[in-house]
C-alpha cells in the first residue's frame, strides 16, 4: 500500500504570501482514512515524542531548523509509520511495504536538500534503507551526448543511490528539450529503475512549483509513482532574519541591531525585484558571508597596526551590508 497525498502541510507553518504560483501546503493521506489537520497532526506529534530512542537524534536535528513546523510533523508520521511496522513484524501481523519516493517543490534556499539528508538518516535508522547517503545530482550529471550514454549514466547514479537517496536538483529541466532531447532517456530509466530496484533506494525531485508541476503531466505515470509531495514555502522576514542570526552565531559574529534593520530592508527589496526566484536562506547566507568580507577590509583599514578588540572581530555593522549586498 503506497503513502498517498492527501491533506496539505506547509514547511514553515505559515500561509503563502501573495504568490499564486508559490502557494505552499502539502500533506499525507493514507488509502484507508484522511488525517486530522496539520495543525492537530503538529500537536499529536510534539505530545507523542519518545523520551527515549533513535527519535531524538532526528528531532534536534529538526530542532536547529527555522520554521519547518508541519514538515517536522511529517517527518515524525514517517518515523511513526515505519516504527509501528516494525512492532506489526514483531507481532507475527502483516505490514506491506510502502512508498517513499517524493516531489519537493519551492523556490531556492527553503530546506528542500536539508530535509532530503536529515530523510536519508532516518530511513537509515529505521531499517528501510541500508546506508542512508544522499546523492545529489542535476540534469548535467544525468543527461548524456549520445544514444545510449543518457541511460548508462542514469543506472550507474542509481546504482551509487542504492541504499541511500538520490536527490535529483531541477529535475523539471529533465524534460525541457522534447521528444528527441536525452533528458526523456532519463526519465524512463528512472522510471525503470523504480521498478528493479524497488524499496532499495528512494527517489526524491525538486524544483520550482509551476516547473516541477508541468514536468510531472509530461508523464502520465509519474505522479503515481510520488505518493508524497511537498511545497516548501518562502520564509517570512521574520524566519529570515532568525535565520541571519543563527549563520553568523555559528561563526562567532553578531548582528548589531540596526544590522538586522538593514537586513529586513534588503529581503523586501530584494522580494519585491525577484519575487519568483527569491532564494530565501542562501540570500541571506550571502549577505553575511559579503558582510564578513566587508568587516575584515573595514578592520584593517580603522586598525592598521593594531589587532581590533572581540567585540570589533565579532560585530557585523549596518556599513558591512552595503547596497550591493541585495544582488547576491
Amino acid at each position: 500500500m503506497a503513502l498517498n497525498v492527501g491533506a496539505r502541510y506547509s514547511e514553515n507553518g505559515n500561509r503563502a504570501e501573495a504568490r499564486p504560483s508559490r502557494q505552499i501546503n502539502v500533506v499525507l493521506r493514507n488509502n484507508d482514512a484522511v488525517g486530522a489537520s496539520a495543525a492537530a497532526s503538529s500537536e499529536t506529534a510534539s505530545r507523542s515524542i519518545p523520551a527515549t530512542g533513535p527519535w531524538l537524534e532526528w528531532q534536534r536535528e529538526l530542532d536547529k531548523m527555522t520554521g519547518l513546523d508541519n514538515v517536522k510533523a511529517l517527518v515524525y508520521e514517517i518515523y511513526a509509520l515505519l516504527q509501528i511496522a516494525q512492532f506489526r513484524n514483531d507481532a507475527g501481523l502483516a505490514s506491506q511495504a510502502h512508498v517513499y519516493h517524493m516531489i519537493f517543490k519551492g523556490n531556492p534556499g527553503t530546506g528542500k536538500t536539508t530535509v532530503a539528508r536529515l530523510l536519508a538518516r532516518l530511513f537509515q535508522g529505521m531499517g528501510l534503507l541500508s546506508k542512508g547517503h544522499l546523492v545529489e545530482v542535476e540534469r548535467a550529471d544525468l543527461v548524456g551526448e549520445y544514444i545510449g550514454h543518457t541511460a548508462q549514466k542514469t543506472r550507474d547514479l542509481v546504482k551509487r543511490s542504492l541504499g541511500g537517496v538520490l536527490f535529483i536538483d531541477e529535475a523539471y529541466s529533465l524534460a525541457r528539450g522534447g521528444e528527441k532531447d536525452f533528458g526523456k532517456e532519463a526519465i524512463d530509466t528512472l522510471v525503470k529503475a523504480m521498478e528493479d530496484y524497488k524499496n532499495q533506494f528512494v527517489l526524491i525531485l525538486a524544483g520550482y512549483t509551476m516547473e516541477i508541476d508541468f514536468f510531472l503531466m509530461t508523464n502520465p505515470g509519474l505522479p503515481s509513482r510520488f505518493p508524497i509531495q511537498m511545497e516548501f514555502p518562502d520564509y517570512t522576514p521574520d524566519q529570515l532574519i532568525q535565520i541571519a542570526e543563527g549563520m553568523a552565531r555559528d561563526r562567532e559574529y553578531t548582528w548589531l541591531p540596526q544590522s538586522l534593520q538593514r537586513i529586513r530592508q534588503l529581503i523586501v527589496q530584494e522580494r519585491n525585484d525577484s519575487p519568483f526566484h527569491f532564494s530565501n536562506a542562501r540570500f541571506v547566507r550571502n549577505l553575511l558571508e559579503r558582510a564578513i568580507r566587508n568587516q575584515a577590509v573595514r578592520l584593517l583599514t580603522q586598525y592598521p597596526e593594531s589587532s581590533p578588540g572581540r567585540h570589533e572581530l565579532m560585530s557585523l555593522k549596518p556599513e558591512d551590508l552595503t547596497a550591493d549586498e541585495k544582488r547576491g
